[in-house]
C-alpha cells in the first residue's frame, strides 16, 4: 500500500479514519474517493493508490467510523447485510456528503479537487456534485440513488451504470439519460453491479478499464 490511515475531524466534531495516498510524480490535483458500503477495504485502498500513481493526492474518509469504527465488511452474508443496514438505516447520507466537503476543503488550497465514488459512494459523489463547494468534476459509479435524484450536478459529472445491475433498474438509468441532466453524462456498460471491483463476481475488466479512462479524461479536462 502506498497510503496510510490518518485521523481527521469532520464538521460535526467526529474524528474518523481517512485513507491518505500521496501523489506520485507530478501532482495533478486532489481527489476524494468515496467508499462502497463495505468500508475502507483493501479494494478501496488499492483504488486510492491507483489514482495516486496517476498524480492525485487522495483522501478516502471512513464514512461509517462513527457507527462501526474500522469497518471492513465482506461482500456477502453478514458483511453485506451490515453494510446495507449502515448505509440505509443508520448512517445519514447527509453526513457522508458533509465529510466529502471537509476532505475537499483539506485539499483545495493545492489545486483542483475531484471526487469519485463507488456503489453507496456513487450516490454520495452525485450528491456532492450538487452540494459540495470546491469540486472541479465528479465521477459516480453505479449509485443506487442517482436515477431518482432530483438534484443536478453543479460541476461536470459522469455516471457509470451496468445494464445488468439487479439493484438499479435499467429503465431508471435510461430515463435519466433521456432527461439529459445538466452538467452530467451517463454511461451504460454491458455489465452488472460492482463491475469495477476485481473482488466481485460482476467484475468486468473491459468496463472497468473504459470507465477509469473516462474518469481520468474528465479530470484532465477540468484541470487535473
Amino acid at each position: 500500500m502506498n497510503g496510510s490511515m490518518i485521523r481527521m475531524t469532520m464538521a460535526d466534531g467526529a474524528e474518523i479514519g481517512v485513507y491518505h495516498a500521496e501523489p506520485q510524480g507530478e501532482r495533478r490535483g486532489g481527489l476524494v474517493l468515496v467508499q462502497e458500503i463495505f468500508g475502507i477495504t483493501d479494494h478501496i485502498r488499492d483504488l486510492c493508490d491507483g489514482f495516486a500513481a496517476d498524480g492525485y493526492e487522495v483522501l478516502a474518509p471512513a464514512l461509517f467510523d462513527r457507527e462501526a469504527p474500522g469497518l471492513e465488511a465482506d461482500y456477502g452474508g453478514e458483511g453485506l447485510q451490515r453494510g446495507i443496514e449502515l448505509s440505509r438505516d443508520i448512517h445519514p447520507i447527509e453526513a457522508s456528503v458533509a465529510d466529502v466537503q471537509v476532505c475537499v476543503d483539506a485539499l483545495k488550497a493545492k489545486g483542483p479537487v475531484f471526487a469519485v465514488g463507488y456503489c453507496y459512494g456513487g450516490s454520495v459523489a452525485w450528491l456532492a456534485a450538487a452540494r459540495v463547494e470546491g469540486l472541479a468534476a465528479v465521477s459516480s459509479y453505479y449509485g443506487r440513488l442517482v436515477p431518482d435524484s432530483k438534484e443536478a450536478p453543479k460541476v461536470p459529472t459522469i455516471a457509470h451504470f451496468g445494464r445488468h445491475d439487479h439493484g438499479i433498474p435499467i429503465e431508471g438509468v435510461e430515463a435519466l439519460t433521456a432527461a439529459e441532466p445538466e452538467n452530467a453524462t451517463i454511461y451504460i456498460y454491458d455489465a452488472g453491479h460492482g463491475f469495477n471491483s476485481d473482488r466481485r463476481d460482476d467484475y468486468s475488466p473491459e468496463a472497468a478499464k473504459l470507465a477509469r479512462e473516462r474518469t481520468l479524461e474528465l479530470f484532465r479536462a477540468n484541470g487535473g
